[in-house]
């Protein structure tokens, strides 16, 4: 099954929920209509929403300020270039085909208004979408079509094209540059899926021909070296481990002068996630800072902040937190496939605009994907569930 199609499955508690959701909106008040009296207008920012040509294919997103990524296959691949408007045409994208479907028959629709306006409101804040993101969502939705009658599979449309808006400029792959090791400390709460996530990271880097160190950088957690010494096992990736309470920084550093010796392409480093005892973890990775500098002062090239789903609006806490702890870069989100709450997604990106490498739904080694704002849309809303 492809990643989209277990996203589509295992995203069902999102997207049932919303879908119900929508729905209810729509049968409460709403009346039968013949089936597409009207086409949908374009969003006033320009994405179409439900048209009948195809929708042309999201800008390439901007390259970070670092240097230059190098041209070698990553496990998580750079956007293709825009395609011109030919291709455009020839090629619609996930959103393009769903929004070109068009409904059968009688169709129950109800009129946008106030009241419409305000249970929408509420659909998406108990989504986990946060206040401020679905009262701009619903706001772009409303603008130019107040007073027009919507089905459920419009305001769908509607939903998912402000989704995809939104998540664009943050879906950019993580960066692999020239300079070797390239040194990727990743940081989170315990529990978050931060350990799994680098045996994933550690694996598919491995398998797109680079060579990886890994670092078992939490020492106070048995488990957690454990957890990172099967993946290491399972990928071929060697695992540098030290005794239960040991000074991370002394292990970063170790790792670090193994990483140049052998030659490696990255250095991944796994740190304590104690938010309880904030000053002692934040002198913890600011001394990992200091040690790997001494070997390259541009280090850590990348600052992974792993953040589970399911936790709903506390990762907002989370990603303040560790932005005050650590210059995070990118974030990666685990757990969508066990949250009916998958539009804290939207929030994270709407409020702080950190690129979103990937994203998992499951224990599998190919459960950690890039990711994709159109599918993550479709799938969201149920869109793709339609027609």
């Amino acid at each position: 099954m492809s990643f989209f199609g277990k996203l589509k499955t295992r995203l069902f508690k999102s997207s049932s929920k919303l879908e119900e959701g929508l729905e209810a909106i729509v049968e409460e008040g709403g009346e039968e209509t013949a089936a597409d009296p009207e086409v949908l207008e374009a969003a006033p920012g320009g994405v179409p929403e439900a048209a009948t040509v195809a929708e042309p294919a999201p800008k390439a997103a901007e390259p970070a300020p670092v240097p230059k990524p190098e041209s070698a296959a990553t496990p998580v691949p750079e956007p293709a270039p825009a395609a011109s408007p030919a291709q455009q045409t020839a090629r619609p994208g996930l959103l393009g085909r769903l929004l070109g479907r068009r409904e059968d028959g009688p169709v129950l629709r109800r009129t946008l208004d106030d009241e419409m306006l305000e249970s929408l409101e509420e659909l998406l804040i108990a989504a986990d979408m946060g206040v401020d993101t679905a009262l701009r969502v619903t706001a772009n939705m409303a603008e130019g079509r107040m007073g027009r009658k919507l089905s459920a599979r419009e305001i769908k449309q509607l939903l998912a094209s402000e989704i995809a808006r939104i998540m664009e400029p943050v879906a950019r792959p993580l960066p692999l540059y020239p300079k070797t090791p390239q040194v990727i400390l990743v940081v989170g709460v315990n529990g978050s899926g931060k350990t799994t996530t680098i045996g994933k990271l550690a694996s598919q880097f491995r398998g797109a021909g680079k060579k990886v160190v890994i670092a078992a950088g939490d020492t106070f957690r048995a488990a957690a070296v454990q957890q990172l010494q099967v993946w290491g096992d399972r990928a071929g990736v060697p695992v540098l481990t030290a005794p239960e309470g040991s000074d991370p920084a002394s292990l970063a550093f170790v790792a670090m002068t193994k990483a140049q010796a052998d030659g490696a392409d990255l250095l991944m480093i796994d740190t304590a996630g104690r938010l309880q005892n904030r000053q002692d973890l934040m002198e913890e990775l600011a001394k990992i800072v200091r040690v790997i500098r001494k070997k390259d002062p541009e280090a850590p090239h990348n600052t992974l902040l792993v953040l589970d789903a399911t936790t709903g609006q506390n990762a907002i806490n989370q990603v303040e937190t560790f932005r005050k702890l650590a210059d995070v870069s990118g974030l990666v989100m685990t757990k969508l496939d066990g949250t009916a709450k998958g539009g804290i997604l939207v929030s994270l990106a709407d409020r702080f605009g950190l690129p979103i490498h990937a994203i998992g739904v499951g224990e599998q080694i190919d459960d950690l994907a890039p990711f994709d704002p159109e599918e993550f849309a479709a799938a969201l809303t149920g869109l793709d569930h339609d027609g």
